[in-house]
């Protein structure tokens, strides 16, 4: 009789572990059928950020750096002036083009006096025409010297304009390559800069979808989950020997966030088309290394299980393994966590 007992009460304490499970309140979890969606097939790759307008910025004239008036990491303004030589020739250069000038306007306007005299006399046969013939030339000559005078002068001003350096457009200064007081010349590199406005990705492609990249045209840039579509796509027509990839650019928007020259970043290739599996970003639940969802199974009882992800888009996230078609998951991982706990106080 004491043995009966002893399985009669166990029997009764294990009843509730064995009964099928259920979760109070199962039915007021707002639930998601996983279903695939037709979306691009893509071919993902990795690509370098650089800049479209970059360039170093060299001297014109000769002279001595007088300032500098910008550093490395300072934003330069479109035509601003960066760095000034010194400019005691130039302005010399200058100030005698004028004088030149001056002295081939009165030369000019002299010749063409002696010319008018001269034709009105040879009007009325009072000079001869060797005469004539000799005041033209001399007027003829004037007018030439006022000419280059006058692009002399202008010369001399380019040259003295050449002091100082300016900006090609706007942007980042990312190297400076003089001293003040150092000495340059003609073709010495002064400062390098590039501009954050307009920005490209470099991608090598792979041969085998190349025909399918010039088929479509489509690609995308990912950072940080993010994703930003290409405004343009330029595939270079020639494979490099070595690697059998051809080289592609892909043109960002204006002002491109977050991107930045030399920044290692992931580029999707659209070469087609498939179907996908993809949930809310907010079913996620994060714990340490581990992503998954709440998936509701027999019972409506919602279990944890873990899922790979990949690419977020518009409050979207893609599921690469852990879900299957037509499989149903909780919109709120915090609601399912609190049924469960709910579940477990109403066992004990």
């Amino acid at each position: 009789m004491r043995r009966r007992r002893h399985f009669a009460l166990a029997a009764l304490i294990c009843a509730p572990l064995w009964a099928p499970p259920t979760v109070q309140g199962a039915t007021a979890l707002e639930t998601l059928t996983v279903e695939a969606t037709p979306a691009p097939l893509e071919r993902v790759l990795d690509g370098r950020v650089e800049a479209v307008n970059q360039a170093t910025v060299s001297a014109q004239t000769a002279g001595r750096v007088a300032e500098i008036l910008y550093d490395v990491n300072d934003f330069v303004p479109a035509g601003a002036v960066i760095l000034r030589l010194r400019a005691t020739e130039q302005r010399s250069g200058l100030e005698q083009a004028q004088a030149t000038l001056r002295e081939a306007v009165a030369r000019e306007s002299e010749a063409q006096a002696h010319y008018a005299r001269t034709r009105n006399l040879h009007d009325v046969d009072a000079a001869s025409k060797s005469q004539l013939e000799e005041a033209t030339a001399g007027r003829d000559a004037a007018v030439a010297r006022l000419a280059a005078a006058r692009a002399g002068l202008e010369a001399a001003r380019e040259g003295l304009g050449y002091t100082e350096v300016r900006a090609p457009y706007a942007g980042v200064v990312t190297a400076r390559l003089v001293e003040v007081g150092e000495a340059v010349r003609p073709g010495t590199a002064l400062m390098s800069g590039l501009s954050l406005q307009y920005l490209r990705v470099a991608v090598d492609l792979p041969q085998s979808v190349v025909e399918h990249v010039r088929g479509i045209r489509k690609a995308a840039v990912y950072v940080d989950g993010r994703r930003t579509e290409a405004t343009g796509l330029t595939i270079f027509p020639q494979a490099s020997s070595a690697a059998n990839t051809f080289r592609a650019r892909v043109d960002l928007p204006e002002n491109a966030v977050d991107l930045y020259p030399g920044m290692l970043v992931k580029v999707g290739f659209i070469v087609g088309e498939t179907r996908r599996l993809s949930i809310p970003v907010s079913a996620l639940i994060v714990r340490s290394e581990v992503t998954a969802v709440y998936v509701l199974g027999e019972h409506d009882r919602p279990s944890l299980r873990q899922v790979r992800v990949g690419h977020r888009t518009d409050g979207r996230v893609e599921i690469l393994a852990g879900l299957t078609d037509g499989e149903r998951i909780a919109v709120d991982p915090v609601a399912a966590a609190q049924a469960l706990r709910d579940a477990a106080v109403t066992r004990q």
